[in-house]
């Protein structure tokens, strides 16, 4: 059993920046690919970001590579979101999910464990 808990998340202005921070606990934290997801109002769930067990690899959506970088400190057992140049768009709730020794996916069905979300608000 995993339990996340995502932080962080606010309003902010087109421009800006937010880290987010999940910090997970129950099991080896090293063992977990992470995922950031994030769903928008009256939208699916889509996928942001991931980061693997290996602590090698990193997947990032079209829509957020180059403003968005996921990463993680094993010893904290904490992984992050930091999010640069924000757009409207990118408002939604975002969701931190786990998958044991799991590959770089971008589809949710894949990760087992989830947050309960954290929000994030971007005024134009």
């Amino acid at each position: 059993q995993v339990q996340l808990v995502e932080s962080g998340g606010g309003l902010v202005q087109a421009g800006g920046s937010l880290r987010l921070s999940c910090d997970a606990s129950g099991r080896t934290f090293s063992d977990w690919t992470m995922g950031w997801f994030r769903q928008a109002p009256g939208k699916e769930r889509e996928f942001a970001a991931a980061i693997n067990w290996r602590h090698d690899g990193t997947y990032y959506a079209d829509s957020v590579k180059g403003r968005f970088t996921i990463s993680r400190d094993n010893a904290k057992n904490t992984v992050y979101l930091q999010m640069n140049s924000l757009k409207p768009e990118d408002t939604a709730v975002y969701y931190c999910a786990a998958e044991h020794l799991g590959g770089l996916w971008s589809e949710d069905y894949k990760y087992e464990y989830w947050g309960q979300g954290t929000q994030v608000t971007v005024s134009s």
